[in-house]
């Protein structure tokens, strides 16, 4: 199968130090996955990368000949995707703007019907467990339901260096069965969603909402 682990930070000044405490975070949640889950494949997509302008236009809005690559060619990647893992810091008790801003280029239907991870952290000692909270609702509206297990990781700073190794290696085993409480219900709801995707197109239920939201309205 195939999954996304999305790195939901811009930020990438000083004070405070590092300047993108997420890479780490989102380097260690692909050595976890790329060395205990190899069967599957899984790419990083960086918000750092994507350069989605001043004024908000969605993926589906734009005709094909004025499509951004880039943001066609991430819409395919998530079409693709059996789950997705979101690293997110913590903004004001709620999830990073950029993450946020990013997903909402995308329709719904190129998420729905299946699972996703929340991973947090923080610099301070709560990692960013509040803002897991307003990523259920978020991730729930999307249509990537989020698995109930969830990771956060408090003074990441203190526990992973710059390339996203354990600070202390003789940790590393203990972190990673951390994770993998998570990683493991979503590979679980990954594959049964697959399975069923190929039974039944779930799109093929119900009216997506491409164009007004009155395509969802009630009678």
């Amino acid at each position: 199968m195939k999954f996304l682990v999305f790195l939901g930070s811009v930020r990438d000044s000083t004070p405070p130090k590092p300047a993108r405490l997420g890479e780490r975070v989102a380097e260690a949640c692909l050595s976890c996955l790329q060395g205990r889950y190899r069967e599957h494949q899984f790419e990083l997509v960086d918000a750092l990368d994507y350069s989605l302008g001043t004024v908000f236009k969605p993926h589906f809005a734009y005709a094909k000949s004025q499509m951004p690559a880039d943001l066609d060619s991430l819409a395919e990647k998530i079409k693709q995707s059996d789950g997705y893992i979101m690293v997110s810091p913590e903004y004001n008790h709620s999830m990073s703007l950029a993450l946020s801003h990013l997903l909402n280029h995308f329709g719904s239907s190129l998420f729905s019907y299946k699972p996703s991870a929340i991973v947090t952290y923080s610099a301070g000692q709560w990692g960013g467990m509040r803002a897991a909270v307003a990523m259920r609702t978020f991730l729930s509206e999307l249509g990537c339901l989020s698995v109930s297990s969830m990771i956060h990781i408090p003074k990441a700073q203190d526990v992973f260096a710059a390339d996203g190794a354990i600070q202390e290696p003789q940790d590393q085993d203990s972190w990673f069965d951390y994770f993998t409480q998570t990683f493991n219900q979503l590979m679980w709801w990954a594959e049964a969603t697959h399975q069923q995707r190929q039974l039944l197109d779930p799109l093929s239920m119900g009216r997506t909402f491409k164009r007004s939201p009155s395509e969802r309205n009630a009678p």
